[in-house]
């Protein structure tokens, strides 16, 4: 049913659909309004400024926006917009069509089509990594198109950031944004990258540091009795990756085989990992305990062990190390001190879990599982005889 009336706000406030009507269009008319101009009441309480008009012969009805968010005044001053503009031959669906495709490009929004596309490839600790610095340190951009994001304004802010939160951040939030950019390029959503030719704001080398038989020995002796010691140790003695170890569960542990089973979600590579255990690793993992049937095996979150900076600071204190390193520092140092012991270079990058080159790993299959496990049972061996001052017994493995 269509009306014709004079509005007033009040008016418009009050409006009511008659008794027996599933929707009624009341017309703004009079001195004042505004031609073509109404709003459309529907049974469930739906309240919408429409605008009708002719154009090529045709006769339209498009919607502005909802009642409770355009006040009338606001509604007829768009609709006379959009009257000049049909007299001058401009189609507004043209430019509603050309808006909702500009909307496919801002940050935002494509923000939130990468998220949902990468979370399936992504390790989850990466992804919210990923995740934070798009949301948090890019979004100032978020309003922006990302066709019209320029290199300037992609380096001008990431001098911000690197004031603010440090250069390494910066850095990680350049290559989020990157990844962002190359994905969108994929996608045919923008044909530039503007990361590219950025300049970097850390040093970019590559660390060599391992630690020294003092300082090893050192570390394992000032790693506390509780769920970071315990992790640290682990690390020294699987040569594995922080979060492997920090977010082990128990059902990846098998004491029968002896053997720690990392799934193909938890590692960087995307395979499947069997780390054979020392005897000395299975007492580290048995004195953690469990916790209520908790499957985690260490932390008390939802997502493994956290609050990794405040510990590690203690752990310094403690050791009393002279020079700087890190947690990554003791999977080199696993690797090096395999290299010293006389283990083929094949075997401790097995270890490590890292991918031999491709020839290689099409043409041999082998997972080196016995050879594995006959390296970190040495290993473990290695390390308590450092520990407890001891000559060590281990004889340097004879390479074929």
């Amino acid at each position: 049913m269509q009306a014709a009336k004079k509005l007033t706000q009040g008016a418009v406030d009050a409006f009511k659909l008659s008794k027996g009507n599933t929707e009624e269009i009341i017309f703004d008319s009079g001195k004042g309004g505004a031609p073509g101009l109404g709003l459309r009441i529907r049974e469930g309480g739906s309240r919408k400024w429409i605008f009708q008009y002719r154009f090529a012969g045709q006769q339209r009805r498009d919607t502005i926006g909802n009642a409770a968010a355009w006040t009338l005044e606001a509604a007829r001053k768009k609709a006379r917009e959009l009257r000049v503009k049909i007299d001058d031959g401009f189609d507004p669906r043209v430019e509603k069509a050309v808006r909702i495709e500009e909307s496919k490009t801002i940050f935002s929004s494509v923000m939130k089509d990468c998220l949902e596309a990468r979370e399936r490839d992504m390790r989850p600790r990466s992804f919210t990594e990923f995740k934070r610095h798009l949301e948090k340190h890019w979004s100032p951009l978020h309003k922006l198109p990302i066709t019209g994001i320029a290199r300037a304004t992609v380096a001008g802010r990431l001098r911000e950031i690197a004031n603010d939160s440090g250069p390494v951040a910066a850095d990680r939030a350049r290559s989020s944004l990157s990844a962002m950019f190359a994905w969108a390029i994929g996608e045919g959503l923008c044909d530039e990258n503007p990361v590219n030719g950025t300049n970097k704001n850390s040093k970019d080398v590559e660390r060599e540091r391992s630690l020294d038989d003092g300082e090893l020995v050192a570390v394992w002796k000032a790693a506390p009795d509780n769920d970071y010691g315990r992790i640290v140790k682990l690390l020294i003695l699987t040569g594995q990756r922080r979060d492997e170890i920090g977010s082990m569960r128990q059902s990846e542990i098998d004491l029968k085989a002896k053997v720690l089973r990392l799934p193909a979600a938890r590692t960087k590579n995307k395979r499947e990992h069997i780390v054979p255990l020392s005897e000395l690793a299975i007492d580290i993992l048995e004195s953690a305990g469990t916790r209520n049937g908790r499957d985690l095996v260490f932390g008390n979150g939802e997502g493994g062990y956290s609050g990794w900076s405040h510990s590690k600071a203690k752990l310094d204190e403690a050791a009393g190390l002279k020079t700087a390193w890190t947690l990554h520092d003791i999977r080199r140092t696993v690797r090096t001190g395999l290299g010293g012991l006389g283990v083929a270079p094949h075997v401790g990058e097995a270890i490590l879990n890292h991918l031999p080159a491709k020839l290689i790993r099409t043409y041999d299959k082998n997972k080196y599982e016995p050879e594995k496990r006959q390296v970190l049972d040495l290993w473990a061996d290695h390390v308590l005889a450092l520990v407890e001052g001891r000559r060590s017994k281990v004889t340097p493995l004879k390479r074929a």
